[in-house]
């Protein structure tokens, strides 16, 4: 069993890397739907885009280990605080290796960064309909959804208050 996990993490990882080399999706830009998703929350709930249609969606592509997605962090336990009563989910997609960063460790970072938000572990499926077209990936990566589903902006990088501007515009 333990082989079998093993085997299943390392194809994931080489999938991803020939993904991201290859770019081979279409293009996923502003205006156009978001893909679903079905991805397990750390409490073991199931969370789909399509349940959140009809609020304003917050998708945060992160790491454990990445700086600019600690700085993210407190701006979106802030943002999910204040905004949460007015339609706005904030979904944090942890692209850790499942190998390095257990589920029990991600818990364990949740509750020491107070984070109150879904947090989901990327698949090969969401990697593959988020990024597939760029060249590069990078975290921290944001995709900001209307109530209608559809991406209205994707943010690379940390820029402080820029996302609250942005949320407010949708609400």
């Amino acid at each position: 069993m333990r082989k079998m996990h093993r085997l299943s993490t390392l194809a994931f990882i080489t999938w991803l890397t020939l993904l991201f080399l290859a770019g081979c999706s279409p293009d996923l830009g502003t205006g156009k739907p978001a893909p679903d998703f079905l991805l397990e929350e750390l409490s073991g709930a199931q969370i789909s885009l399509k349940k959140l249609i009809g609020n304003v969606v917050i998708l945060d592509f992160w790491a454990t280990w990445c700086p600019p997605c600690l700085m993210t962090i407190p701006e979106l336990v802030d943002l999910q605080k204040k905004y949460k009563d007015r339609g706005l989910s904030v979904v944090g997609i942890s692209v850790d290796d499942p190998r390095k960063v257990t589920n029990t460790d991600l818990a364990a970072f949740r509750e020491a960064k107070n984070i109150n938000y879904s947090i989901v572990r990327a698949n090969a499926k969401v990697m593959q309909d988020y990024f597939a077209d760029d060249d590069r990936m990078a975290i921290p990566t944001m995709f900001l959804i209307d109530r209608q589903g559809k991406i209205v902006e994707k943010k690379v990088g940390f820029v402080p208050g820029s996302l609250e501007k942005s949320v407010k515009k949708l609400l």
